[in-house]
């Protein structure tokens, strides 16, 4: 039965107090929303209902309800509320952001093709050549950790988009990289903006309360439109010269080899791309500063990663995805990070497309559904003592672990879970497989002589960013330095 045919409609979800007219307006939070969010859990349960002039919004804290709503019945949660910011910033025309429809599906079957998880060991040598590359710069470490962190993670994804390889720091690409990470990082949340409720606030001046996001998106429009139009201009000069190289962009090109192409073809296949470039690099990127961050704060981590290192692969070679089921507590490292501060807090959100009732209670058409990642991580149901960083979580209890599940709500629910979840992992997994064996992560001391602890600061965006943290990174022996040398050495041979 059409719930909302009911003479008897089931209550809303519990949620915090409302003012009559406005409705959860002065309650809902400027910033970090997925903390406030949280804490509101503890109180009225995992699924929250909050209104916001007319609006209804639904908060999904737990991975339970999520994997209820978003995946068993996706048919109904798979669509897109209207992201005025991101919009406005030229995000639009990408997988992420589409509405449910036949051009997301376009999108995605493009995508998913391309990265699908027997399709992986394709990408294996160029992730293994850049994390030689990231240990090189780690250990000379003169230009700082986030600038190396960033080649790194841009490096893979230009090369698997656009078949170009980063060797240097000027690179084009990488400020490119640089710029949208800004954009995302500083956009505000997803649909949870002044601009968002009044989006009348994108045509009034700088200067009007309200108006600051709508501003923002004005301003740094350019560099979303770099990123989709810089690469694929790129490309096709390679292509018309018969230089380019196997890439994801090129693939699309050939495949529409001499038909005249619509704007919305161009745009697909910018839009296809631009989403392994600009989505692809930033959040690696945040996991691995995140990474760095947690070795500073948990040395045992480190000390324990290197030992399995050594144990197992020794001192006279680097580690390979071939040692992958060898090494399980890299592999603990790897979900604990994408725990302990998921790069995307609080996701995209969805669009219920209609009327619905769970748990016996009613989720209106049209609601805006919030995926909580970070509560879900803060699950004191699901993880002991949630915000410590330990790998050991995921062992199962007969080997001293906690057997916790790791928290697949890192990379979405459903028809919106990301297509390059598993590349992003396979980058994040031998860069610390690497690091572990070539690298001391190690606290910089003050002009007193004392260690700096970095505190647990992160900017708010749609994705969220270690603030800047000081780290000293250098070389663990000399042998694994020469190692390391001998491996970039050769990449650029080949080059």
């Amino acid at each position: 039965m059409d719930p909302s045919s009911s003479t008897k409609r089931p209550p809303l979800p519990p949620g915090p107090p409302a003012d009559p007219l406005i409705g959860h307006l002065r309650v809902m939070p400027s910033d970090k929303h997925e903390r406030v969010f949280h804490e509101w859990s503890k109180t009225y349960g995992d699924v929250i209902h909050l209104k916001v002039l007319g609006r209804d919004i639904i908060v999904l804290n737990s991975t339970q309800a999520a994997t209820d709503l978003l995946e068993k019945r996706s048919g109904l949660y798979s669509d897109r509320p209207n992201l005025t910011v991101y919009v406005a910033m030229g995000w639009d025309p990408n997988l992420a952001f589409l509405p449910y429809g036949p051009r997301f599906r376009k999108h995605r079957k493009l995508l998913q093709s391309h990265f699908s998880e027997n399709r992986q060991s394709k990408f294996q040598p160029i992730q293994l050549q850049n994390a030689s590359l990231l240990a090189q710069g780690l250990m000379e470490n003169t230009k700082g950790y986030q600038h190396l962190v960033s080649r790194y993670t841009t490096a893979i994804v230009i090369r698997i988009a656009y078949g170009h390889q980063i060797l240097t720091d000027d690179d084009m690409f990488v400020q490119t990289a640089h710029d949208c990470g800004y954009t995302l990082n500083n956009g505000g949340p997803p649909g949870g903006t002044a601009v968002d409720f009044f989006p009348i606030l994108m045509h009034l001046p700088s200067w009007f309360p309200g108006t600051y996001y709508a501003t923002f998106a004005r301003n740094w429009r350019w560099a979303v439109d770099k990123l989709y139009n810089q690469p694929y201009e790129y490309v096709k000069k390679q292509r018309a010269e018969g230089m380019a190289q196997p890439s994801f962009l090129l693939d699309q090109l050939e495949a529409m080899s001499g038909q005249t192409l619509t704007d919305e073809e161009i745009g697909d296949i910018k839009g296809s791309s631009g989403i392994i470039f600009g989505a692809g690099a930033e959040t690696t990127w945040i996991s691995l500063e995140t990474f760095l961050l947690a070795m500073l704060r948990y040395p045992e981590v480190q000390k324990k990663g290197q030992e399995e290192i050594d144990r197992v692969i020794g001192p006279d070679r680097l580690p390979t995805f071939d040692d992958f089921d060898s090494l399980p507590y890299v592999e603990c490292v790897t979900q604990e990070i994408l725990r302990w501060h998921p790069a995307l807090p609080i996701g995209l959100p969805h669009r219920s497309t209609e009327d619905d009732i769970y748990r016996g209670m009613f989720i209106p058409k049209g609601s805006i559904i919030f995926a909580n990642t970070m509560g879900m991580a803060l699950d004191e149901n699901v993880y002991v003592e949630p915000t410590k960083f330990n790998p050991d979580r995921f062992f199962p209890k007969s080997q001293g672990g906690n057997g916790e599940p790791p928290l697949g709500a890192a990379f979405g629910f459903g028809r919106r879970i990301c297509p390059g979840r598993h590349l992003a992992v396979g980058s994040i997994w031998i860069a610390v497989a690497t690091i572990f064996a070539t690298i001391n992560i190690t606290k910089v001391k003050d002009e007193a002589g004392n260690d700096i602890i970095p505190e647990l600061e992160y900017e708010t965006g749609l994705t969220s960013r270690p603030k800047h943290f000081p780290c000293s990174t250098a070389p663990r022996s000399d042998k694994a330095a020469r190692l390391v040398a001998n491996e970039c050495d050769a990449l650029f041979e080949r080059r």
